[in-house]
């Protein structure tokens, strides 16, 4: 049954439009006499627009009922529109009877386009049902007033021939003349129950837009947004009777704006659209004040106003419209978002708030704003670990209620994911939604650089406490070798040294089997203070200098190396040395066992007030989801403790660089 109601909707949107264009052209060729100027209404505007957007609707979703109420209610007023041209077109040429019974479709049309388009479709958006079953009443009231009102069209007597706005009376062939002492009040009632329904349908609306979550609020916020233009429109049309295009302009806005509700409403901000319309409405009040104020004082003033004051208008709009609609926007966004409309002023805040206390302070600033600018329930910031073994941690103390589903925001950095927000569920406010994504987009690299800060600080601590647990347990792996390796060997030699010097007269074979051993022992003594010093520091550095040493470590094993050096490179401070050394030796390393490498390129470069090293390899390159292992954490450590850099780069397939930047005095 789907097809059939796809093919019902599409002929209904063919025919309605067809009726009213045919109206036109039968209202066209009327003579001036029989043209009444209130016939073309909002329904006719209703008739073009509405069927074409609900077929649309019916076409994606056949049983929405919210569409057919769109559909019927525009084909309503198409008929009427019609009905309402062919009973003109039939009173003037003579054809008076017939032209009251064309009358009474129209008076159905009007009927059916007021209830389904005035009444029921506020009541029924934007999801197809009533906000509770007490509106039932409302529906009730709205189809009773407005059949009683029809059925008062269908009977009322025919008006006297008096002030008729035609030039003959146009008869109603259903006119019931003993019932023409009750309709006064009959109609009273009618309208008063037709007037009432009205603003409750635009009051249910607006109940349901302060009830519903944030999603729904601002999809509701269309077609609220439109129903309000066209009750405004309408009011400006009683006022000034030569605006009633406003309204019939306007009716074709509806449509759009229930079709966006319906569908796409996530990709249009309505705040936007609204805040837009207020500013743009105000300038226009404002500009023309100005302008028709500043004519009025030069004609009251100077002789030749026109041009005084085109010219006074022109200077003073150029002078007030960025002030004024700055100021505007301001009021439109305070009034829409509170305190915190603008983002950009947020920012400011955030930047005053980020200077003024270390890594943690500013994160807990950050948070607040955000958390102020979003108006949640909650947010938090949590920061990933810089290493392995130190997985994401919370960085901040939550602030408020983050909800069972909180909304997740990547915090990157330069292309580093360092952390990431979470947002929990709004508060209550107006049109959230676009806002929010305004707020996010300008606050967000803010909150990612203060948590890479934070993310820094935290692995300079872990460094440092590492480093002084490197320095005791070093020193408790020297005083144990030395005690008990160095030390018992020593004075295993003593006491060998003891016994031949007993056995040396008595037993010459014995003290030279004895100093044989000591010999021994000297050699391992020997070995050890070896081993001792080399972890200290590596003995290459002394015996063939940073260069050679280097290109020692490249050595023939593994991938083809070239090594380069350029500069002066004596001189070096030891700790400079002992770094580029180990972190040499930890990437050549990497590159023998991880690379699959065929060669493999280290330049060593003495710069004024740098010393660079750089060890680049053809190999394998880093994977997609690379973390960093102990060797890449060692050569950061080693380069942060003498306040260098340290960047490992690599694509998959295109090789690993290492690349190191020391400071040094200049040579």
């Amino acid at each position: 049954m789907a097809w059939a109601a796809r093919v019902v909707a599409v002929v209904m949107a063919v025919v309605s439009p067809v009726l009213v264009l045919a109206a036109i052209l039968m209202y066209a060729a009327l003579p001036s006499e029989w043209r009444l100027p209130q016939i073309f209404t909002p329904l006719a505007a209703a008739g073009v627009t509405f069927p074409a957007f609900s077929a649309f609707l019916i076409m994606h979703r056949p049983r929405l009922r919210l569409a057919w109420l769109m559909c019927a209610g525009g084909l309503g007023g198409a008929v009427n529109t019609f009905c309402q041209s062919a009973m003109l077109a039939a009173a003037a040429g003579g054809e008076l009877a017939l032209a009251g019974w064309v009358r009474l479709p129209a008076h159905v049309g009007w009927a059916v386009s007021g209830l389904l388009l005035e009444m029921l479709l506020p009541l029924y958006s934007p999801d197809s049902r009533l906000p509770s079953r007490r509106w039932r009443l409302v529906v009730l009231l709205g189809a009773v007033s407005t059949a009683v009102e029809l059925a008062h069209m269908f009977v009322r007597p025919d008006p006297p021939a008096e002030g008729y706005p035609l030039p003959a009376v146009i008869p109603n062939p259903l006119q019931v003349p003993e019932l023409a002492p009750i309709w006064p009040v009959v109609t009273v009632v009618a309208w008063t129950g037709i007037l009432s329904t009205l603003p409750l349908a635009a009051w249910s609306m607006l109940l349901r837009f302060r009830r519903a979550d944030p999603t729904v609020r601002r999809q509701i916020g269309w077609p609220l947004f439109s129903f309000a233009g066209y009750i405004v429109f309408m009011l400006v049309a009683i006022v000034v009777p030569g605006l009633e295009w406003l309204s019939i302009a306007w009716a074709t806005v509806i449509p759009v704006s229930m079709v966006i509700s319906v569908t796409r409403y996530r990709l249009y901000g309505i705040d936007t659209v609204i805040s837009r319309a207020f500013v743009a409405a105000g300038l226009l009040a404002v500009i023309g004040g100005v302008y028709f104020g500043v004519a009025t004082l030069s004609s009251l003033m100077v002789s030749g106003y026109h041009q005084v004051a085109g010219l006074a208008s022109a200077l003073l709009t150029g002078a007030f419209f960025q002030p004024l609609r700055r100021a505007l926007q301001r009021v439109v966004d305070r009034l829409l978002y509170g305190p915190v409309g603008d983002p950009r002023v947020l920012a400011e805040r955030l930047a005053q708030e980020v200077r003024r206390g270390d890594p943690a302070q500013a994160l807990a600033a950050v948070l607040g704003v955000l958390r102020e600018g979003l108006a949640v329930q909650g947010a938090a910031i949590e920061v990933t670990g810089g290493e392995p073994g130190h997985p994401a941690g919370r960085a901040s103390i939550d602030s408020g209620q983050l909800g069972d589903s909180p909304r997740e925001v990547p915090l990157i950095w330069h292309g580093e994911w360092v952390g990431r927000l979470l947002v929990g569920p709004p508060a209550a406010r107006r049109f959230p939604a676009a806002h929010d994504e305004r707020v996010l987009d300008t606050l967000v690299p803010y909150a990612a650089d203060v948590a890479h800060a934070v993310r820094l600080a935290a692995d300079l601590q872990r460094s440092r406490e590492r480093m002084l647990a490197a320095r005791e347990e070093e020193r408790r792996r020297l005083r144990r070798d030395l005690h008990d390796g160095l030390g018992q060997t020593l004075s295993g030699l003593a006491m060998t040294v003891n016994m031949a010097r007993l056995s040396l007269k008595t037993s010459p074979e014995a003290a030279d089997g004895l100093l044989r051993e000591l010999r021994t022992g000297m050699d391992a003594v020997t070995g050890d203070l070896r081993q001792l010093v080399y972890g200290l520091r590596p003995p290459a550095l002394d015996d063939l200098g940073l260069a050679a040493a280097v290109r020692a470590l490249a050595g023939p094993d593994g991938p083809a190396a070239q090594v380069i050096t350029e500069g002066d490179l004596t001189g070096l401070p030891a700790a400079v040395e002992v770094a580029v050394y180990r972190i040499t030796q930890e990437a050549l390393t990497n590159v023998r066992r991880h690379a699959r490498a065929t060669s493999v390129r280290v330049e060593l470069r003495r710069e004024p007030g740098a010393l660079r090293l750089l060890v680049a390899d053809d190999g394998a390159g880093l994977p997609p989801e690379h973390r960093s292992g102990v060797g890449l954490t060692s050569m950061r450590e080693r380069t942060a403790e003498l306040g260098g850099i340290c960047l490992v780069t690599g694509a998959p397939g295109g090789g690993t660089t290492v690349e190191v930047m020391l400071p040094v005095q200049p040579a």
